[in-house]
């Protein structure tokens, strides 16, 4: 049955195993089967050959399981100072050189691989969609699609005003145009200049006198303007938050000859009355965090190579990477945060690799006994109380 080849293939991304061989170890496995109600353990062939049949028509219902789990269980989802809860979409390669795997290429990390694109919810990261990508495709290919994909699930799990937050690779008016038009979105991208000449907007920032004095040889300035995009006979207004930074001193103390002129920006939706220049660099920043999730997919699920030589094989098994991730995340939540949670250092979140360690790879002796299994733990065990609460707690 195909119930079980999902528990089979989740059960397993869950303990940090990507590959099929993987599927023989656990094959004759009791407590594997009996934890996750596995009736006939699947084979590794017979896992992989299913997948490559069915890939196409799975996928979309792991993804809908994936915004489900996330709805039953009440997870928290948690919103910037703002208000806002912060939607993040991001693209990162997958190293799979020297393999022939189907729409391998070349990446801008300079090797061969995939580029998926994810998109992570809130505060704590919940991820709505990892879709696999070819590693040569450009990030803004097709990314109007996702958007339509990415943003419905938003509207299953919260109700409160969305910002989301892109990189430079985004800084499109098609994109600008497509969020403002969705309901209660504002957007937070990061500008692309596009080769323009830092000179004008030297003399822009000092009309303005916004220049500040961070140390001798070394002045910076933060404003904004208000730019709008024209089409179909209509304008559409946006504003561009610009900080530009001179050196005539670098930090060893040498003076320049010709001063050097770094700029960057950010446009968004969000009125300049509600929020300050200040503000916007600061909720940008927040976008860094994408990149210790997508680490976690690459290394704490074991996905930075994929297991199939088929694309559509690999796509569908990074939608059960997402439905693993998401449940890892959530045991770290209900788990490792409170009271009962073995000592470790104070944190928001826990990384995925710190719940399988402590809640999954436990030391524990299976009984069999009256036809049922027992787990025994040690009297010592650090993490037995976080597990048994955990436990009681999980649907």
């Amino acid at each position: 049955p195909n119930i079980d080849l999902f528990r089979t293939c989740l059960g397993l991304l869950c303990v940090g195993k990507s590959d099929f061989e993987a599927a023989e170890a656990m094959r004759f496995d009791p407590f594997f089967k009996h934890g996750l109600g596995i009736k006939q353990s699947p084979s590794a062939p017979r896992l992989r050959q299913r997948f490559d049949e069915d890939a196409a028509a799975i996928i979309p219902l792991i993804d809908a399981a994936s915004v489900e789990f996330i709805a039953s269980v009440g997870a928290p989802i948690t919103a910037l100072s703002t208000g806002h809860v912060a939607l993040d979409m991001d693209v990162f390669p997958q190293d799979n050189s020297r393999t022939k795997k189907e729409a391998v290429s070349y990446t801008y990390k300079g090797y061969d691989g995939y580029a998926p694109i994810a998109a992570y919810l809130g505060n704590e990261g919940w991820c709505l969609s990892c879709e696999l990508r070819p590693g040569s495709q450009h990030t803004q290919k097709e990314f109007g699609y996702t958007l339509e994909r990415v943003l419905p699930r938003v509207r299953q799990l919260t109700s409160a005003p969305v910002l989301v937050r892109l990189d430079g690779a985004h800084d499109a008016a098609i994109n600008r145009r497509q969020l403002a038009a969705a309901d209660n979105v504002d957007y937070l991208i990061k500008w692309n200049p596009r080769r323009e000449d830092p000179e004008p907007w030297l003399a822009e920032a000092t009309a303005r006198g916004a220049w500040e004095q961070v140390r001798d040889g070394k002045r910076q300035a933060l404003f904004s303007v208000d730019r709008a995009d024209e089409y179909d006979g209509e304008s559409q207004p946006w504003r561009l938050v610009v900080q530009l930074i001179e050196r005539t001193i670098d930090r060893n103390g040498q003076l320049l000859l010709t001063p050097e002129i770094e700029f960057e920006g950010w446009t968004t939706s969000l009125p300049e009355a509600d929020y300050d220049n200040a503000t916007i660099l600061k909720l940008y920043r927040g976008h860094a965090l994408c990149e210790q999730f997508h680490s976690e997919f690459k290394t704490d699920l074991d996905l930075e190579r994929l297991p199939s030589c088929r694309f559509d094989t690999n796509d569908l098994v990074m939608a059960f990477a997402v439905l693993a991730y998401n449940i890892l995340r959530w045991m770290g939540l209900r788990g490792l945060m409170g009271e009962h949670a073995p000592i470790r250092h104070p944190a928001k979140r826990r990384r995925l690799r710190t719940v399988m360690q402590e809640l999954i790879y436990l030391a524990a002796r299976v009984v069999r006994s009256a036809r049922q299994l027992t787990l025994r733990f040690s009297q010592h065990c650090p993490g037995f109380e976080a597990f048994r609460k955990l436990h009681a707690e999980f649907p």
